[in-house]
């Protein structure tokens, strides 16, 4: 009764922590979708790298608690193991003799019962009243009594030696799953450090295919910074880059991946980082560079999820429905910069009043007829884009979010 107890208080444990292990998955599920919601707005391709990265370090991180939880387990009844594994080697001779020697009682018993039938038939019969007949019934009646006690005798040995044979069957039975139970948690456990080790290896690649994307990434705002402040269009704060670039490398050569709970949410203009990059725009609404088109990146800050880099997008990426469509100045306008570069691809920047500045960048081709100095009207083809326009508006050193100019 108190095994049973013990065994359905452990079934209980097991089913606490599988419910309690569920509930988490469940937890992780919702903040990937919520983050992966609003991640897309920011680059599509990475956000579900992204998303894959935190599912597949969250599957280790419950393997790695299973891990730990059948080591622990293991090595707790690893003495135990190794006892029952004695024990039943030891309880399978006693079984072996138990048996041998129940065949011999029960033969001895059959034996003893067809004798003791055999003398009642005989001292029922009718025997002649002489001295030697009378001796003859005296002995055979004293065999049937001592037949009779071995008979019980026996009987009673044949019982317990059954009592004894079911207890140890049932001990036996008892410690072959106790054993079996052991052997099916190491092969699980090596299972899982299998399984463990592939997962890892699929999370590291996961991980630089992320980080080169990143890399692209960043390498791109820094060339079109860099583009900008020669034209003194903007401003760098070269320690402040300094800074952010050591704390980028810090970044990629750490081992770390950010928790569930970092996951980024897009902050909301207004904050004490944009107020010093923001303007807000006051001025006329305009066209988009082509229509129709999807944002795959929006404006804005965000921290990266995996290496927790802050990333300030200046511009939006504009991605057009179809292949190789027309880019078109949103105003009317001066251009002032129109050339090819090895990671931004083609890029146009005009120049319009009241310091206002609008750049189109990752152009599949620029205009034949687009030169710097070349005045051009709103609406006026500069280009065209098969995969997506890098669209980014300044005014006197200050940033602009592209949206506002044509919502």
């Amino acid at each position: 009764m108190i095994r049973l107890l013990l065994i359905l208080n452990l079934v209980s444990v097991i089913l606490l922590a599988k419910t309690s292990v569920d509930a988490n998955i469940e937890q992780t599920s919702t903040k990937l979708d919520s983050f992966s919601k609003n991640y897309t707005n920011i680059n599509n391709k990475m956000a579900q790298t992204a998303k894959a990265i935190l599912k597949q370090k969250k599957e280790i991180q419950i393997q790695q608690k299973h891990l730990d939880s059948l080591k622990k387990e293991l090595l707790e009844k690893e003495s135990s193991y190794n006892e029952n594994t004695t024990q039943l080697k030891d309880l399978k001779k006693v079984q072996s003799n138990l048996k041998s020697t129940q065949e011999k009682v029960e033969e001895e018993l059959v034996f003893t019962i067809a004798q003791s039938v055999s003398l009642s038939i005989i001292l029922e019969e009718e025997i002649a009243a002489s001295e030697e007949s009378l001796m003859e019934f005296e002995v055979l009646k004293v065999m049937l009594e001592n037949s009779k006690k071995k008979v019980k005798e026996l009987n009673s040995k044949f019982y317990d030696n059954s009592k004894n044979i079911d207890i140890l069957n049932r001990h036996a039975s008892f410690l072959e799953v106790e054993i079996a139970n052991i052997d099916t948690k190491r092969k699980d456990l090596l299972n899982t450090q299998h399984k463990n080790k592939k997962d890892l290896e699929k999370l590291t690649i996961a991980k630089e295919s992320y980080k080169k994307e990143l890399k692209k990434l960043l390498k791109k705002q820094d060339l079109l910074k860099k583009t900008l402040a020669k034209l003194n269009i903007i401003k760098v704060d070269e320690i402040k880059k300094a800074k952010e670039q050591e704390e980028r490398r810090k970044a990629f050569d750490s081992k770390r991946i950010v928790s569930d709970k970092d996951l980024p949410k897009v902050k909301k203009h207004g904050s004490s980082y944009q107020k010093v990059k923001t303007k807000n725009y006051v001025g006329n609404k305009t066209i988009a560079p082509f229509s129709p088109y999807t944002i795959t990146k929006r404006y804005g800050t965000y921290t990266d999820p995996i290496y927790g880099i802050k990333v300030f997008n200046e511009s939006i990426s504009l991605k057009p429905n179809i292949k190789n469509t027309k880019v078109k100045t949103v105003f009317n306008g001066k251009v002032i910069y129109a050339d090819k570069t090895a990671v931004l691809d083609n890029i146009v920047i005009v120049e319009h009043e009241n310091g206002l500045h609008t750049i189109y960048a990752n152009l599949t081709q620029i205009s034949p007829n687009i030169k710097k100095g070349k005045k051009i009207k709103k609406g006026y083809t500069i280009g065209r884009v098969n995969d997506e326009l890098i669209f980014e508006v300044t005014q006197k050193s200050y940033h602009i979010n592209p949206e506002r100019l044509f919502e």
